[in-house]
């Protein structure tokens, strides 16, 4: 697990080639399987791999995200508010599991921060796409994680990158 953390890095620039199927079903299994506080499970999930609705979903980020309407993938990351307050934390742990499952797939992803920001349409990013994707309002949308076959690759992190002054033992 390491070595593919040490590897993966975001990717915003993806070929022009579709996410077969197995592999889209894979990476929403491995998010489906994340775990949750008292198994609540209150992530829900929307596939959209269609150009057009790509291309507006671009706007929900000021200034536009210029990858997200480039994407082969895109998977927006929802949290049922009405089933657990901590909705934010499961999300997020099964917003990396995808990402982490499509590494190991041999995909690139991207993390598109969506929670507390703003769209370049005058309203909340969140407001945005729920619009847009016909969202119910007892849903939050956490993220987008956009999905395909990264263009080119990048450097791998190095161990000597991770700063031990960040670990504490017993106290601060």
């Amino acid at each position: 697990m390491l070595e593919m953390l040490l590897a993966r890095r975001s990717c915003r620039e993806f070929e022009d080639k579709a996410v077969e199927e197995e592999k889209k079903e894979k990476l929403l299994q491995a998010a489906q399987l994340a775990p949750t506080g008292k198994n609540s499970r209150p992530w829900e999930f929307v596939v959209i791999e269609n150009k057009e609705i790509l291309q507006k979903l671009g706007n929900c980020r000021n200034p536009k995200h210029p990858f997200l309407p480039e994407t082969p993938l895109a998977i927006v990351v929802l949290g049922n508010t009405q089933k657990t307050d901590t909705w934010i934390e499961d999300a997020s742990i099964a917003s990396i599991i995808m990402q982490l499952e499509a590494e190991s797939l041999g995909l690139g992803s991207c993390w598109v921060q969506i929670r507390l920001r703003e769209s370049n349409q005058g309203m909340s990013s969140e407001e945005y796409v729920r619009k847009l994707l016909g969202i119910p309002e007892h849903m939050a949308v956490l993220s987008i994680i956009a999905v395909g076959y990264p263009s080119g690759t990048r450097p791998a992190h190095k161990l000597d990158e991770v700063d031990q002054a960040k670990i504490h033992t017993e106290t601060y």
